[in-house]
């Protein structure tokens, strides 16, 4: 994933995808939300991707708001990674806006939206997916299929990966029935 530019998720594993790229990044992590929500990020719950002190949560009145805060801390270059949640399509104006904001403070921003809701400003887009692997014996629960949609510098793809705690990385597996110990292929 390139610096110093927007990207965008969307899926049931978006904030794993977060996560793991907090977790991968030096230095603290904005994350930006609108204070109506009554879910809550749970320390407990990303503490095995990246120390929770290293979390700062901005909450915002509504998207106007939240986008706000997202230019100004990508353009101040603060922190290196700025993850914002949208619940409401971005318009072109705003998204090149938060664009022009990471090159300027030559930081990452990753926008977690609901799918079909991309920009075109965005550098990159990522369809996140948990993989649910019966034959899956470590009962690995980080498996996931992330997939590249859009890329405006490169190709498409996609990758099963899963995230190893101990080491804070992110390690490309085999796609489900070609891994060994699945049925037809050797243990």
């Amino acid at each position: 994933m390139r610096n110093a530019r927007m990207h965008e998720a969307f899926g049931a594993s978006a904030f794993a995808f977060a996560f793991a790229l907090a977790g991968h990044m030096a230095g603290p992590v904005m994350w930006i939300r609108e204070s109506w929500q009554t879910s809550a990020i749970n320390p407990s719950g990303f503490s095995r991707y990246l120390d929770p002190q290293r979390m700062l949560l901005a909450l915002g009145r509504d998207q106007v708001e939240v986008l706000a805060i997202a230019e100004e801390a990508l353009r101040s270059g603060a922190v290196p990674l700025v993850v914002m949640e949208s619940g409401k399509e971005l318009g072109l104006t705003a998204a090149r806006r938060l664009q022009l904001a990471a090159k300027a403070g030559n930081a990452t921003g990753l926008c977690l939206l609901c799918e079909g809701m991309g920009s075109n400003a965005a550098e990159t887009r990522w369809r996140c997916q948990p993989v649910f692997d019966a034959s899956n014996d470590a009962g690995d629960s980080t498996l996931q299929s992330w997939s590249i949609i859009k890329n405006k510098s490169g190709t498409l793809g996609s990758w099963d990966v899963r995230w190893d705690a101990k080491t804070r990385r992110i390690i490309v597996v085999s796609p489900s029935g070609k891994r060994p110990g699945s049925k037809g292929m050797p243990a």
